[in-house]
């Protein structure tokens, strides 16, 4: 028995164009006057672009203490159920230092906005946020981030942590899953997403 043919996924953002966006977001975190550093990366999807950015910000100068906080409104789903859930919480104390919160992507911007309102409540002196991937035309609360690495066409992404039923999560870039004639074509002859 064959087992079923893996779906080709296609590059949106490839993994130089990541490398570089993320060396050019840290020296701009970099830039700013912060008061004892602390990154919170939001699991799972940021897992891989929090490690690459906190190395960046290494690079830039920067020390922070790192954390993580796991919410979750999509679950299985490709779609945001609109309730967020907190699956692993921030251990370290946030009152009165400043925060950089990192999400894969900002969508409908309800876990952002949870997630930042619950660093504030906690008494963090400032949250910063930063997201790879931005989809402006999806949000249902309103927010922006502090740094943005792309702006994203309005399709289900994954790789570079990003996953669809975790799969795809390892990818080095971030792609569209190919799942053949149905699929609306964002590709021209160049490869670039046409948006």
């Amino acid at each position: 028995m064959s087992s079923p043919a893996i779906p080709r996924v296609r590059v949106l953002f490839e993994e130089a164009a990541i490398a570089q966006r993320n060396e050019e977001m840290a020296r701009a975190i970099a830039n700013q006057p912060l008061k004892d550093l602390l990154v919170v990366a939001v699991l799972k999807g940021s897992f891989m672009f929090a490690a690459d950015l906190i190395r960046a910000l290494h690079r830039a100068g920067l020390a922070p203490q790192v954390e993580f906080i796991h919410l979750s409104s999509y679950r299985s789903a490709t779609v945001s159920s609109g309730q967020v859930a907190i699956l692993r919480d921030v251990e370290s104390e946030v009152r009165g230092r400043d925060v950089l919160l990192i999400d894969d992507i900002l969508e409908s911007g309800r876990t952002l906005v949870y997630a930042k309102d619950l660093l504030m409540a906690r008494g963090a002196r400032r949250v910063l946020t930063t997201v790879l991937l931005e989809k402006p035309g999806k949000r249902a609360v309103s927010i922006d981030a502090d740094y943005v690495g792309f702006v994203c066409p309005d399709v289900f992404v994954v790789g570079y942590g990003m996953d669809i039923a975790h799969a795809f999560r390892q990818l080095p870039f971030v792609g569209l899953v190919d799942y053949g004639a149905d699929e609306p074509d964002l590709f021209d002859r160049d490869g670039p997403p046409a948006l």
